[in-house]
């Protein structure tokens, strides 16, 4: 087992994860409907819950009146039904296991030297889930070396301190989105910061490499990775976009950062020749009607994931198109 390091930190990764360059954002062309109809374009039937996510317009904000604060009923302490969230763990390539929840995903890669988790979903689902969802599939979660987590928002890092302290499980996040962690007060349960990601950086365990990209956007350390995988021996590439919604601070600097790194990785994309595109929920990658297919399919049967490099990258157009679209709708 051990790890290696390959490439630079480009300008925007510098920008991101140290904070030493200015991203000064550029006037796009045409109008708000144009890049809208792109994304459109660019989505056609594969990427229509990215689309819709991301594209609409957000609803107004409005102050709260006295009903809709008085009104609404307390939040139940503790953490929500397990009804809620609980799906079953799938076998999706032959080296790649889908461990999340309902909605957010959390992904095995088993190698020949033990297991590497690609986001823990949260601290209270991430026993039932992730560890049960491994032993139900036949695989020995004490064997899980790392977990990349994509970016440090909850419902990706809130399980990694309990692969932490279950496994002692190395924890890779970007330099900026440890920091951000630990400025944190609120989240019940955090990693002990661990391994720094950095720009290009390879993970080497056992026969499987996996790559690295900050791609500051979502967060400002967000990291997007690739990873070859296996469908009965059949080698393809899987892309995962690191962070996907616009929750952060709008600004037309930000915006402009996520546009770069939405480009950027189309064009890692078309470089690894990536043909299958994950998610870290499960509504952008469409595992909602995929996972369901893999229980279905038959030898000589299309893979449900395998969407080919084209429509890769026209993921990360859509994504690209509504980050416009909403850096011009700004003020």
């Amino acid at each position: 087992m051990r790890t290696t390091t390959t490439g630079t930190f480009a300008a925007i990764a510098l920008a991101a994860g140290l904070g030493l360059v200015h991203v000064e954002a550029q006037a796009p062309s045409g109008t708000v409907d144009s890049h809208v109809a792109a994304a459109l374009a660019a989505a056609g039937q594969d990427h229509l819950g990215l689309f819709n996510r991301l594209c609409q317009p957000e609803p107004a904000l409005t102050a709260p009146t006295a009903a809709t604060t008085t009104s609404a009923p307390p939040r139940p302490p503790g953490p929500p039904a397990k009804s809620t969230w609980e799906t079953a763990a799938v076998k999706v390539f032959d080296n790649l296991y889908f461990v999340g929840e309902k909605e957010y995903s959390a992904w095995a890669v088993t190698t020949s030297d033990g297991i590497i988790i690609l986001d823990t979903i949260f601290e209270y689902s991430v026993d039932s889930q992730i560890v049960g969802g491994l032993k139900k599939l036949g695989l020995d979660p004490t064997t899980i070396k790392y977990a990349l987590v994509s970016h440090g928002h909850r419902d990706h890092s809130g399980g990694a301190q309990f692969l932490q302290d279950s496994f002692k499980t190395r924890v890779l996040l970007s330099a900026a989105d440890w920091d951000m962690l630990e400025k944190n007060t609120r989240d019940p349960s955090k990693p002990k910061r661990d391994l720094v990601v950095t720009d290009g950086q390879v993970l080497t365990l056992g026969d499987q490499q996996l790559t690295f990209y900050i791609t500051p956007g979502h967060t400002m350390g967000t990291v997007s990775t690739i990873v070859p995988v296996f469908d009965r021996g059949t080698r393809h590439v899987a892309a995962a976009w690191g962070g996907t919604a616009f929750n952060f601070p709008h600004s037309k600097e930000r915006f402009q950062i996520y546009i770069d790194s939405a480009r950027r990785f189309r064009d890692i994309v078309a470089k690894t020749g990536a043909d299958v595109l994950i998610a870290n929920h499960t509504i952008f990658d469409g595992s909602k009607t995929k996972l369901p297919a893999m229980a279905t399919r038959q030898a000589g049967d299309p893979h449900p994931y395998v969407i080919g490099t084209d429509s890769v990258r026209r993921y990360l157009k859509v994504a690209e198109e509504c980050a416009i679209a909403g850096m011009m709708r700004l003020p």
